[in-house]
C-alpha cells in the first residue's frame, strides 16, 4: 500500500516525535520528474463496467474487498458500502460511526474495518453493527474474517483473533518492531485454515486463523545496510496465496514464493518494492521502487521481462487481468502491459486522483479504487 503525501507528512512528524514510521518517498529527489506518458495506440479494447463513489479516503489507502458476489469498500469519514461487484448496485450503506482508518475485511458474513484510536468495529450482511473491539494501537491494515475469527494486526505489530459472532479476544500473538518501518499496512491473507501476516523486518508468518498457533515464520530477506535507513526491509502489501505457494515482496530486499504449508522457499529474487505482488499460472508481477513494472518466472523466478515506461509513476500493485497486466498511478491512469512481454498495450484515465490501493478481480471485472473515492470496474472487450 503506498501512501499519500499527507501521511508521507504525518510520518515524518511521527519520526522525528521518536516514532518508528518511516516512507521512503519522502527522501526522493523532487528534482527527478515522473515519466511523461507518450501517447499510445491500444491494442486493448477496455471500457467501464460501472462507477461507484464512495468518498475520499484522505491520508489512508482502501482496497475494495470482494466477498463472494459483493464488494465491501469505506472512506475516511465512515462510510461502508456493499455492492454487487458485477454491476456496481449498491445494496446498502452505512455511517460507522467512527472515521475508518483500514479497509474492510469480510467473508460475506462478518464485515470487519479498522476506526479511530484502534477500534475494530464488525457488520453482519444487511450492515448491522455486530460488535465493537479496541485494538492495541491504529489499524491500517485491512481484517481478515474467516474460520470463525476476525483477525486484525494494529501498528504496534500485535495481532489479535476477535470471535466474529460476539468480539471477544480468542488470541493474540505480539511480534518485535524494528527501530524503522515504512508506514504503510502490510497485509495478512486467509489460506485454508492459515492466515498469512507480512511483517516489518522481511518476515512472514503463518497462524492457525482460529487458534493463533504458529504454524511457521520465515525471513522473505534480510535487513543489510549500516544506517537504520538503510536496513528498512519490510514486506510490502499483502502477500498472495495460489496454488499452493504463498508469494510476496519486500522494500530493499526480495520479492519470493514459499511453500504455504511449511515455509520453505520456492525460490527469491533481489527487487525493491513498496507495494506488493500479483501471481497467475505463469508469472509473479511486482512493481518497484522506480516505477518498473518487472515480471519472473513462477516456477523458478527467472526474469520474465521488465518495462520502465512508468518510472517513478507511483504505481500499486499490478493485477493479472486476461492477457494484460494493470496497474494504477498517481494521476489516476491505470495501465495495461503485455503480460506475456510486457509491453504497453493499453491506458484508460479515471479521476486524476492517486491510485495505491491494490486493484481486486471480480469476475470478468477489474476493479480500482482512487483517492478521491472513485470505484471504477473496468472490463476487456
Amino acid at each position: 500500500m503506498r501512501v499519500t503525501e499527507k501521511l508521507v507528512a504525518a510520518s515524518l512528524l511521527a519520526l522525528m516525535a521518536g516514532c518508528s514510521s518511516w516512507n521512503p518517498f519522502a527522501s526522493k529527489d523532487p528534482k527527478v520528474e515522473p515519466a511523461k506518458l507518450v501517447e499510445l495506440k491500444s491494442s486493448i479494447a477496455v471500457r467501464d463496467a460501472w462507477k461507484y463513489s464512495i468518498g475520499k479516503a484522505g491520508v489512508y489507502a482502501f482496497t475494495p474487498a470482494l466477498a463472494g458476489n459483493s464488494l465491501y469498500v469505506v472512506n475516511a469519514d465512515g462510510a461502508l458500502a456493499r455492492l454487487d461487484a458485477a454491476s456496481g448496485r449498491e445494496t446498502w450503506r452505512v455511517k460507522a460511526g467512527s472515521d475508518i482508518t483500514s479497509s474492510a475485511g469480510s467473508d460475506g458474513s462478518v464485515v470487519a474495518v479498522g476506526a479511530a484510536k484502534g477500534a475494530v468495529l464488525a457488520f453482519d450482511a444487511d450492515g448491522k453493527q455486530l460488535w465493537k473491539a479496541q485494538a492495541s494501537s491504529e489499524v491500517l491494515t485491512a481484517p481478515v474474517v474467516g474460520q470463525g475469527v476476525v483477525v486484525v494486526r494494529s501498528v504496534d505489530n500485535r495481532i489479535v483473533g476477535f470471535d466474529a459472532k460476539t468480539g471477544e479476544r480468542k488470541w493474540t500473538v505480539q511480534r518485535a518492531t524494528p527501530a524503522l518501518t515504512l508506514r504503510n499496512a502490510p497485509g495478512m491473507v486467509l489460506g485454508g485454515a492459515n492466515v498469512y501476516v507480512a511483517q516489518p523486518g522481511g518476515k512472514l508468518l503463518a497462524l492457525t486463523a482460529a487458534t493463533g498457533v504458529v504454524r511457521w515464520e520465515i525471513v522473505v530477506s534480510e535487513p543489510r545496510g549500516a544506517t537504520e535507513l538503510e536496513r528498512v526491509s519490510d514486506i510490502a502489501g499483502t502477500p498472495v496465496v495460489f496454488e499452493g505457494e504463498v508469494c510476496a515482496v519486500t522494500y530493499q530486499g526480495k520479492a519470493g514464493c514459499f511453500d504455504a504449508a511449511t515455509g520453505v522457499p520456492r525460490w527469491t529474487k533481489p527487487i525493491s518494492s513498496d507495494v506488493g505482488v500479483a501471481v497467475d499460472q505463469r508469472f509473479v508481477f511486482a512493481a518497484d521502487a522506480q516505477g518498473a513494472v518487472v515480471a519472473f518466472s513462477r516456477e523458478g523466478g527467472q526474469s520474465a521481462w521488465k518495462n520502465e515506461a512508468l518510472a517513478r509513476r507511483r504505481l500499486s500493485t499490478p493485477a493479472s487481468f486476461g492477457r494484460s497486466v494493470a496497474v494504477g498511478d498517481y494521476q489516476g491512469y491505470i495501465h495495461f502491459l503485455s503480460r506475456e512481454d510486457g509491453a504497453l498495450i493499453g491506458r484508460v484515465s479515471t479521476d486524476g486522483s492517486p491510485i495505491v490501493s491494490a486493484p481486486v478481480v471480480a469476475g470478468s471485472n477489474l476493479i480500482f479504487q482512487t483517492q478521491s473515492g472513485t470505484v471504477t470496474a473496468l472490463a476487456v472487450e
